[in-house]
């Protein structure tokens, strides 16, 4: 490497004097959003009155025999639906650099799969759960859930964010152990809780399942916390001089 090369890549890693470095802001944050979806969404299986095979009417019944769980469940599944990606992203930023092939595998899968479902999928309003907070007709409304459920374009969607919560936070989890990012147990708790969520019926054993994940997330985001901030990014280069 010539002395020119050196000297341009030694201005580049230190910040100019009087420049606003905010990569803590951004650390903390990401630790933060990291912590939130497998929580929320654990907690939200563990509310839920309806098993993961139940039918709509069947749905439709349960959650009419509950209701006063429906905004809360609403309100996490909202959580869940707006974190997952950056925390996906948190997890492949923490085990990038011990595992880059590895992490890069899990991230495209992961993150393909997350874009997929949340860009096409019911979201947190399902048909089912409209139905009973707007008094709507169950009979038409099966009709548009059986559309929905028989529609390619949303099975395509359904598949692939399933093989990004097996495969791809899969992968993840195996970079989180490959590159010691986190401790061994929050890696396999990342590759169990996740993988194992979409062939559990009950929706208290995924939960539970979510709940483990959870725990593998958490401690990605002690990582974060603990992550010097030149360890988690360049520093900047700029002043916002005006």
């Amino acid at each position: 490497m010539s002395s020119r090369t050196r000297s341009a890549t030694a201005a580049v890693a230190v910040a100019p004097p009087h420049a606003h470095d905010r990569r803590g802001f951004w650390r903390i944050l990401l630790a933060v959003v990291t912590a939130l979806p497998m929580l929320a969404k654990g907690l939200f299986y563990l509310l839920s009155p309806v098993e993961g095979d139940a039918s709509f009417t069947e749905s439709v019944a349960a959650f009419q025999d509950h209701r006063d769980l429906l905004e809360a469940m609403k309100w996490l599944d909202a959580v869940f639906v707006v974190t997952l990606i950056p925390a996906t992203i948190g997890v492949a930023w923490v085990a990038r650099r011990g595992a880059p092939r590895l992490t890069t595998a899990g991230a495209v899968l992961a993150l393909t799969g997350f874009f997929t479902g949340i860009a096409l999928l019911g979201g947190v309003e399902t048909p089912a759960t409209v139905t009973v907070q707007h008094d709507l007709d169950a009979g038409a409304m099966a009709g548009l859930d059986d559309a929905l459920q028989h529609e390619p374009l949303l099975g395509i969607a359904s598949l692939l964010f399933i093989a990004a919560v097996v495969l791809g936070l899969g992968l993840l989890g195996a970079a989180l152990k490959r590159s010691q990012s986190v401790p061994t147990w929050a890696a396999v708790a990342v590759m169990v809780g996740a993988a194992t969520h979409p062939f559990i019926p009950s929706s208290v054993g995924q939960g539970i399942g979510l709940l483990v994940a959870a725990a593998g997330f958490a401690a990605v985001s002690v990582a974060l916390v603990r992550m010097a901030d030149d360890d988690f990014d360049l520093p900047p280069i700029s002043t916002d001089a005006a």
